[in-house]
């Protein structure tokens, strides 16, 4: 189990939605990834207006931590008016922190995800940002006091894997709170391999729902993390650069 703020989980694949072909397969994907919390884009639901789509209409979500995002935010201004409509409409367990500072990468503002994280942690929200793999930024924003860290893999919805792992773990090796590889995930390996830097979670949307069969591509995912983390726990042999038999030599008879 790891904790997030107050809350306890087990399942170490948050999943996104909103990108799914239809509610059908959306909510047998959620089942299949045995996920226990959900990521949503708060100005693309439907939170009041019962008349409109409702991406999470199948799903009850009273079985999952609900975790809306940010997504569309570019100041810390829009990202708290943001999650304090989530707030208001009973759907914010937490909140992760997303302002976009570039339109073309989609790579997130540190100063305004920065100040948005302070306004939000004074407001008594469990806070959780989403940012590039910035080592120096994850020890500001843990020392600020948020939750949890959510460095980016490589940009959104690019499935270009891990492009700097040694970044990724200098944040986890200093982190003392949670780490969630975010972004840019696109198979099981990229999802084991987080886990094998240590993360403690990793949370997808893309990789999962334009997969030829989300379904099946949940529950790869989840059994990859699952790999992932026993193998970061087993603890891997280190790696050589000269050859080594895998069976001792000593005691052989020779003829």
């Amino acid at each position: 189990m790891f904790r997030i703020g107050p809350f306890e989980l087990k399942a170490r694949l948050l999943l996104g939605t909103g990108k799914f072909e239809d509610e059908e397969i959306q909510a047998r994907a959620i089942e299949a990834s045995g996920t226990e919390v959900l990521t949503f884009a708060v100005r693309r639901m439907s939170l009041y207006d019962r008349g409109l789509p409702n991406p999470l209409a199948d799903v009850n979500l009273k079985n999952f931590v609900t975790f809306p995002n940010t997504a569309g935010a570019k100041t810390a201004e829009e990202a708290v008016r943001i999650a304090e409509i989530a707030d208001h409409a009973g759907v914010c367990d937490m909140i992760k922190v997303e302002v976009i500072g570039d339109d073309k990468t989609l790579l997130p503002d540190p100063l305004e995800t920065y100040e948005a994280c302070r306004t939000l942690l004074e407001r008594g929200y469990t806070v959780c940002p989403y940012t590039s793999d910035d080592v120096v930024l994850a020890r500001k924003l843990e020392e600020l006091g948020v939750h949890a860290i959510m460095p980016l893999a490589s940009p959104i919805g690019t499935g270009r894997g891990i492009s700097n792992p040694l970044n990724l773990r200098y944040i986890i090796e200093q982190a003392e709170i949670p780490v969630i590889v975010d972004a840019g995930i696109g198979s099981p390996r990229d999802a084991c391999h987080a886990m094998e830097l240590g993360a403690d979670a990793v949370l997808l949307n893309t990789a999962i729902s334009a997969a030829k069969d989300p379904v099946k591509m949940a529950k790869a995912m989840k059994l990859g993390i699952e790999a992932g983390r026993l193998s970061h726990e087993a603890g891997r042999i280190p790696v050589k650069y000269t050859a080594e038999a895998s069976s001792p030599a000593d005691g052989l008879g020779f003829l």
